[in-house]
């Protein structure tokens, strides 16, 4: 259905592509993974055509329908919740409203006008050839929870993330025949995501999809396209197989080089590793016969690096972890967090999750001190030490100062050999740790963000969405190294395969404000609600 013939793509010196050659076919569902920076949005934005390549050709097959996920939340902000879904189908929308205005302003007497609405009854037919189009738009307005009497109120009445579950109803209303999706899960809560894989999961045509969700992958994707070596490369699996895949012939090369018993059994501790939570145990089974049918002969290593993230108190904390007493919170008239009560016991590891808009981010600020409850309070032990990861780095992480120096401003008495290693663990070469702040991207604050809290060493980690702009390895990393932290976690997160990596405790914030408290891993929380 779409293929890519000899495209190569350049910015100045900067090589992004060489001579890709690609036939992504009707059926296959498409990941398209790569470390930051490595080309994932320019060679999807290629595909769909909003920018051209240097040199080469993209082909997609004659009168085939190609669905782009919009990325401009406020470019409806007029338009009504439903019209703002109906537009992707761009010609029966046209159809539909050109109708509407025929019916009530129109001379019937005029034989222009009839010839126009019967013109206009065909393309309507053409398009929609059940007249179900109002009920397909209702019904999946419905499932991303907005009632039937919100399809009518405007775009410009919706918070953000709100609009963006609209523009995925646009883009997945037509039914395209191709669809691009760069990014669709940002934003999303985790029942959200859950119906977004189910929708895709019944896509018959091409799908190509960037997320750095790697749960949401391995659901979806039937294939994987690996952005690296200026190159892209297609792998036949999820994302999981892909990853076993991609580091047993690393590993393989090494013990080529090597021949070392060592290195054999740093080989099997891989996979161990890998499934070593106890929620994915029985996973672990499964995993060994899909890495024994794998053909791994023509698959090359990764060239990306993963981080070393590790997280070492430096206080070890006593018998009382936290506790909030009937805390409130109300901004204007709307009501927040509701006479809350809450006891963390020392080592519980805790995933607050539940739908945008319910008070995880201000139970957050709230806890650290970043913002005043209207009543009660937070009790903290008396030998705890509190780090917080906020949500938006951006705002927080600004200057001039080398990133170095930015760090060291953390603890003047750190050895310069620690704040390197700090930063270096993130993936910060000794080069890149003199530029300055300003300079960064979003990603690359989220990992100075982590440089900083493994300098500080706090023994109870606080953290907000924290898997934000992180690419894919550093999300597992993040998941590994919450795991086998010595202290206390409370993480609001909306990726699952990260939840189940660290999570002995996961507490549910409702859209009623009601909260569900249950001690154990998010597996067995999602048996447990079924």
């Amino acid at each position: 259905m779409v293929n890519v013939v000899d495209l190569r793509m350049r910015y100045g010196n900067r090589v992004l592509f060489e001579n890709v050659n690609l036939s992504l076919d009707a059926g296959k569902r498409y990941g398209l993974i790569g470390a930051n920076g490595a080309g994932k949005s320019t060679f999807l934005k290629i595909l769909s055509g909003e920018i051209e390549a240097t040199d080469g050709d993209i082909q997609i097959g004659k009168d085939l329908k190609v669905g782009v996920l919009g990325q401009n939340q406020f470019a409806y902000e007029e338009f009504t919740l439903a019209d703002t879904v109906l537009m992707g189908n761009k010609r029966l929308y046209d159809a539909i409203k050109e109708k509407e205005e025929l019916y009530t302003t129109g001379d019937f007497s005029d034989d222009a006008v009839n010839n126009r609405l019967s013109e206009l009854e065909i393309i309507t037919a053409e398009e929609d050839p059940t007249y179900e189009a109002d009920v397909r738009v209702e019904k999946i307005l419905e499932q991303l929870g907005f009632p039937s009497e919100q399809h009518t109120e405007l775009m410009s009445t919706l918070t953000g993330g709100d609009k963006f579950k609209i523009l995925l109803a646009q883009v997945l209303f037509p039914k395209p025949d191709v669809l691009f999706l760069d990014e669709p899960t940002n934003n999303l809560d985790i029942t959200t995501i859950g119906w977004l894989e189910d929708e895709l999961k019944r896509h018959q045509g091409t799908l190509v999809v960037i997320s750095h969700d790697r749960h949401f992958l391995n659901s979806v994707c039937t294939h994987i396209l690996d952005v690296d070596y200026q190159n892209v490369r297609e792998f036949t699996g999820d994302y999981d197989e892909w990853y076993i895949a991609a580091n047993l012939v690393q590993k393989q090369q090494e013990m080529a080089r090597n021949k070392q018993e060592k290195e054999k059994e740093q080989l099997e501790k891989f996979i161990a590793r890998f499934s070593a939570n106890a929620s994915k145990a029985k996973q672990a089974t499964s995993r060994q016969k899909q890495l024994d049918k794998l053909d791994l002969e023509e698959i090359k290593p990764s060239s990306r690096r993963d981080p070393s993230i590790v997280f070492k108190a430096k206080r070890q904390m006593g018998n009382e972890a936290l506790e909030v007493v009937s805390v409130s919170k109300k901004y204007d008239d709307l009501e927040v967090l509701k006479d809350l009560s809450l006891k963390f016991e020392p080592n519980e590891k805790v995933a607050l999750i539940g739908p945008n808009g319910v008070g995880k981010t201000t139970l957050c600020k709230i806890l650290v001190g970043d913002l005043q409850p209207d009543s009660g309070e937070v009790k903290w032990g008396a030998t705890i030490e509190h780090d917080y990861f906020p949500q938006d780095t951006a705002d927080i992480i600004t200057g001039n100062d080398t990133l170095y120096d930015w760090l060291r401003s953390f603890d003047k008495k750190a050895e310069l050999a620690t704040i390197r290693n700090c930063l270096g663990r993130m993936l910060f070469s000794g080069e890149e740790q003199e530029k300055e702040v300003n300079s960064v991207s979003g990603g690359e604050k989220h990992r100075m963000m982590m440089s900083r809290m493994m300098l500080q060493g706090g023994n109870f980690l606080v953290l907000d969405e924290p898997s934000n702009h992180l690419d894919l390895e550093a999300i597992i990393a993040l998941g590994e190294a919450l795991h086998t932290f010595e202290g206390n976690v409370i993480c609001v997160a909306h990726d699952r395969e990260l939840i189940d990596a660290f999570a002995n405790r996961i507490i549910e914030i409702k859209d009623d404000g009601s909260i569900i408290d249950f001690k154990g891993s998010y597996e067995e929380y999602i048996e447990q609600s079924k």
